[in-house]
């Protein structure tokens, strides 16, 4: 089964950027996005996105397509239907479209900073699943040391299955 918010039709030709950018949310709630990251919008021919989290632990910024994609996947019908319904009013409950304004930045939704300590705190962003996830530097560091965890098996296990 496809994660709740797994692009399907991004454009292979258009690649994400790789790695993680550390940024930090202004006093007005902006985040700028790093030019590689606004290059890759562009490039997709987006500048609407929506913002939210489905967990309450990480904001997700979707390019407007992708995110049509995810809602479309959330409506239909199916015996997890409960679920997905659920999530998509999580999704609503903190979601907001946003334009990128011209120097590349985006205005974060006040409760969804709140609710997950955005503010005043350095920001880690990964471009994964079409999407890019925004994640208090702190939280990004509790997750990172958990995938270190049994590493050398889950190296193992992806080897064998061609990695």
């Amino acid at each position: 089964m496809e994660e709740i918010g797994q692009s399907r039709s991004a454009s292979p030709a258009q690649d994400a950027p790789r790695g993680v950018f550390r940024v930090s949310v202004d006093d007005k709630g902006r985040l700028k996005l790093p030019a590689s990251i606004v290059q890759y919008l562009e490039g997709l021919g987006e500048r609407k996105v929506f913002i939210t989290t489905l967990d309450e632990a990480e904001a997700r910024i979707y390019p407007l397509s992708v995110w049509r994609e995810t809602e479309k996947m959330l409506q239909e019908p199916g015996e997890d239907f409960d679920d997905r319904s659920d999530i998509a009013l999580i999704a609503a409950n903190y979601g907001q479209d946003t334009d990128v304004d011209a120097q590349g930045r985006v205005t974060l939704p006040a409760d969804l900073r709140k609710i997950l300590g955005l503010e005043g705190n350095e920001i880690c962003l990964r471009c994964f699943q079409g999407r890019i996830n925004v994640l208090r530097s702190s939280e990004y560091e509790r997750r990172l040391e958990a995938a270190k965890m049994g590493l050398a098996e889950k190296l193992k296990a992806q080897q064998k299955k061609g990695l």
